[in-house]
């Protein structure tokens, strides 16, 4: 019999952190990694097998460990075991570690129910746990899933975006002529020329107080008699400062004489950064506001707390940093950190991956003082009452160090069963518990203190809101009771009880409240009445399926809207269907031009809504350094942040990857990292290929071999003819300034 163990940890646990002492370590051992995808059978089953071959000096090993998305696995050796830590965090045991002599190789096969289509679906966090409690990194290799159609596709299901697909797309999408010097993102309202031309240098542009009765952040600037002259309101010198230097450059530049007349038709332009899942420093979240100065986004909703991690120091309560932003190997019945979720060593001290980490109070606040520089305002959010099991576990940790049970934020003898929609059932706060409401009383105060602290305004604390499971507090007696006294006849309604009470909170320190839909949707008119006043932005995410129409319920129902939309602005989803792109697709496909077409109008169709404003979303599962980050804020983010400042039609797609290209040179010169497109392929009636892209001055690459093409591999020039040959497949990679795109096949036989 094949001895797969689902066991999860339990809900609440209360003892010391563990005895082990765990140190970096160099990797003892490596581990390779293969995928097919099986055919479907008969009964539509999807199964893929994943193999692992570990070699090393395997002595004293007692578990390999590895993080994956949570999929049924079952391991085809039957004398080993496969165990669940957590949602998506693995261990293997096997009997065969018992005879390791120090140059080992370990095979294991693992059937798994699903298609793997990414190889974002792929292993992470792979590690060694020895029988003393310390674990080692492994060193993980990943086989080129791109190989061979088993390994992204099954006989049923096969989304790569072949080369001839992407040949019709780079037609479509490349521009006829260079965009202009006065084509920027965002675009600008109104240009007059008034001919003539002017040499100045914008770094030296005189900045005067704006005389006009237009909108309240309405600039002008006036390029004429060899001066750049800007007319704006005090409070965007900055900003625009910022600007003009990225528009036109720090030195002497001949531009045409011109007015320039502009504004943004919205107040909040957004991005939301969650840190999370994966960590972001305090360095790279600087750079990050820095682009979006760039671009004219003037609100960062900070997501630094979630199931996965809490994120930002909290003096009064350092059990929140100290258990909550670290992960690591975590035996069962034990506590001091989390277990580790997406990626790891297995170390909860480990400085070397996207585990660990928090904002200290300084941190912060540092952060607060150059967002504020850059005219962006910071949202923080804190999650509640789901997407809270860091919190809970921390709270649970010091209720046993200190004895003191008022801040525990779920009941010890809850036996509700719920799955939230990362697999959880234990990561939602009770609200008939006075431990959510005290937390929320500690924790918003720090947060005014250190925006006080800062000089930055705090016009609002995100409070989360979303996806509480269904049945997250059907075994809460606490719950139940609470429900009796109060009349309440749902867990809807206990949500809104929930969300009342801390809205009263909010209320009497004088702050705003902002949340995800699910604060303000389908609720009684009662309840919109209390809250909606109180509300400084609700952010309409999964528009989806029978949620198309929630922008227009929240309209209906008095709330600010800030258009949030998972198909449009979640930049986290995947550019396209390539499995070599990180990113999720549960909400489809999102790339620079998704997000271009994200009209409001089209989003939201009641007349006179209050829509405040766009955001984007860039949520951390698939992150692991800066650089995914980056790749996927850029181009994508230039998209959102058209539409946020001009919702109606401005640039034709080929237009705005014109705009984009001169862009690219910018973000070179900052050392940002961003996406490149695929080279598309055309299979001519002569027996040749050509290839083309959108980039001016990409240098193309291909093979005829079924290899995947290296910067050893010949160059083709973008329109050339190529002779195929007796070939059966093509394949073509594109560099740009060293930045790789995925690879593009066109099978020929």
């Amino acid at each position: 019999m094949k001895k797969t163990i689902f066991a999860l940890l339990p809900a609440a646990v209360l003892a010391v952190a563990p005895s082990c002492t765990k140190t970096e370590a160099a990797p003892s051992a490596q581990v390779f990694w293969e995928v097919e995808n099986l055919p479907v059978d008969s009964t539509g089953t999807q199964e893929y097998r994943q193999v692992y071959t570990l070699t090393g000096d395997l002595r004293g090993v007692q578990r390999f460990c590895f993080n994956q998305f949570s999929r049924k696995m079952n391991l085809l050796e039957e004398t080993d075991t496969l165990i669940e830590l957590l949602p998506g965090y693995y261990a293997i045991g096997s009997p065969r570690f018992a005879d390791a002599t120090g140059t080992d190789t370990l095979r294991f096969e693992i059937v798994t129910k699903g298609l793997l289509s990414s190889v974002c679906y792929g292993p992470d966090g792979t590690h060694l746990v020895y029988a003393d409690g310390h674990t080692a990194p492994v060193e993980l290799t990943i086989a080129d899933i791109t190989a061979n159609k088993s390994g992204y596709s099954n006989s049923v299901t096969d989304r790569m975006p072949y080369g001839d697909e992407v040949f019709a797309i780079n037609e479509s999408i490349t521009p006829e002529a260079a965009a202009g010097v006065y084509d920027v993102i965002p675009a600008f309202k109104e240009v007059s020329l008034t001919g003539g031309e002017s040499t100045v240098n914008p770094a030296d542009a005189e900045f005067k107080p704006f005389e006009g009765e237009g909108f309240a952040d309405e600039y002008r600037i006036t390029v004429a008699n060899g001066k750049m002259t800007v007319e704006a309101p005090e409070k965007l010198w900055k900003q625009l400062k910022h600007r003009l230097t990225h528009y036109f450059g720090d030195k002497p530049v001949t531009l045409p004489d011109a007015v320039i007349t502009d504004w943004p038709s919205y107040p909040y332009r957004g991005l939301m950064i969650d840190i999370a899942r994966n960590f972001q420093t305090p360095e790279e979240m600087n750079r990050v506001l820095d682009i979006m100065a760039l671009y004219g986004l003037n609100t960062l909703h900070f997501h630094p707390i979630d199931d996965e991690a809490w994120r930002v120091e909290i003096a009064a309560l350092p059990e929140l940093t100290e258990i909550g932003s670290k992960r690591g190997y975590l035996p069962e019945g034990e506590t001091g950190y989390l277990p580790q979720m997406y990626t790891g060593d297995g170390n909860p001290e480990s400085t070397t991956t996207s585990a660990n980490g928090y904002f200290t109070r300084e941190d912060y606040v540092n952060m607060l003082r150059h967002a504020n520089e850059l005219g962006i305002t910071v949202i923080p959010e804190i999650e509640a009452p789901g997407h809270a099991r860091a919190a809970i576990k921390a709270m649970e940790v010091r209720a046993a160090r200190t004895g003191d049970n008022s801040l525990l934020l779920r009941e010890l003898d809850d036996t509700s069963e719920f799955t939230s929609a990362q697999a959880f059932h234990d990561n939602v706060m009770s609200p008939a518990l006075e431990g959510p409401y005290k937390l929320f009383d500690v924790v918003v105060d720090e947060f005014v203190d250190m925006h006080k602290e800062a000089g930055a305004p705090l016009v609002a604390i995100h409070i989360g809101g979303d996806e509480v499971a269904h049945g997250a507090w059907s075994g809460s007696p606490k719950v139940q009771a609470l429900m009796k006294e109060q009349g309440l006849e749902s867990e809807k309604e206990v949500h809104a009880y929930f969300v009342n009470k801390l809205r009263e909170m909010f209320d009497a320190k004088g702050i705003k409240m902002s949340g995800w839909q699910e604060v303000a949707l389908r609720h009684s008119d009662e309840y919109n009445k209390a809250v909606a006043p109180s509300m400084y932005s609700i952010n309409c995410w999964s528009t989806l399926g029978r949620n198309k129409t929630v922008p227009d319920e929240l309209a209906k129902a008095g709330y600010p809207i800030v258009l949030s939309n998972v198909e449009r602005f979640y930049l986290d989803m995947i550019y396209n269907w390539h499995p070599e792109e990180r990113g999720l697709s549960w909400g489809g496909t999102v790339d620079e031009f998704t997000a271009l077409e994200g009209y409001p109008s089209t989003l939201c169709t009641v007349k006179d809504a209050n829509v405040i404003g766009l955001q984007g979303q860039v949520w951390s599962e698939t992150n692991r350094n800066p650089q995914t980050l980056e790749t996927m804020l850029l181009p994508k983010l230039l998209g959102l942040a058209e539409r946020a400042w001009n919702p109606e039609p401005t640039y034709t797609v080929p237009a705005f990857q014109g705009v984009i290209i001169n862009e690219i040179p910018k973000w070179e010169a900052a050392g940002y990292a961003y996406h490149v497109r695929q080279p598309g392929i055309r299979l001519n009636e002569n027996g040749t290929f050509t290839a083309n892209t959108p980039y001016p001055g990409a240098v193309l690459r291909y093979t005829l071999d079924g290899k995947t093409p290296t910067t050893d591999s010949p160059v083709v020039e973008a329109g050339a003819e190529v002779p195929v040959g007796d070939a059966s497949q093509i394949r073509v990679k594109l560099w740009l300034n060293g930045h790789a795109s995925p690879v593009s096949i066109l099978y020929v036989k």
